[in-house]
């Protein structure tokens, strides 16, 4: 790479970066050419010489924000529940402020609407890759049932409730969703293992335990 490619790279590089940071400070649809020119320390005009105009920029933002999260996510280790759990906490804990606040914007903001149910679909194919000991077992209605509690105690809306709203530490948190998750990863009420997912320390779960399970379902 040029000495030039290279400063070309790294200019696109702060723009991005400054619109990254932006969507975590306003609302998306407000954000202006001028907001990311002033925050990254390049004229409008650079802008749109490496970019054409602002919904480009914004896609190539969420590009990259999609693309971080996928390989952060694509981390976790499938039917190790322990591992599992640190990786969706350690995501929630990085991106998981600015994907609730994309999803209040979700009706007014055109732009990012294709995204979040791109970001739906990955999050339901997540669950069946790292549950696949769970669901492999189940069939019909059970294993359609069983699905839907896993997905809806990894959403972003449970994190939320547990961490923002009932101010968990993120300690507690992960301990309450490893609590909720773990009798649905049990066969009956037998260790973990009998199924191939893999829970350090397994125990029986407390007789309130199954009360959580399916409280804040997906937004849809």
């Amino acid at each position: 790479m040029t000495a030039r490619a290279a400063a070309a790279a790294e200019t696109a590089d702060k723009i991005l970066a400054a619109t990254k940071q932006l969507f975590t400070e306003n609302t998306i649809a407000e954000i202006t050419l001028a907001d990311i020119a002033e925050r990254s320390g390049v004229t409008v005009q650079t802008i749109l010489r490496r970019f054409g105009d602002k919904d480009t920029v914004f896609a190539e933002a969420i590009f990259r924000l999609g693309d971080e999260i996928l390989t952060q996510r694509g981390r976790a280790k499938p039917n190790d529940l322990d591992d599992l759990l640190a990786n969706l906490v350690e995501h929630y804990e990085t991106h998981g402020r600015l994907v609730l606040k994309m999803l209040g914007e979700e009706s007014s903001t055109p732009a990012i609407q294709q995204v979040l149910v791109s970001g739906r679909d990955y999050h339901r194919r997540w669950c069946e890759r790292v549950f696949a000991a769970t669901l492999q077992p189940l069939t019909g209605s059970d294993r359609t049932r069983r699905r839907a509690q896993l997905i809806a105690i990894c959403d972003v809306w449970t994190w939320q409730v547990l961490r923002t709203r009932l101010g968990l530490s993120r300690h507690q948190t992960q301990v309450a969703l490893r609590e909720m998750l773990e009798p649905l990863t049990r066969k009956g009420e037998k260790d973990g293992n009998d199924i191939g997912l893999h829970v350090s320390g397994a125990r029986p779960p407390l007789p309130d335990q199954r009360a959580l399970v399916g409280v804040v379902a997906p937004r849809q």
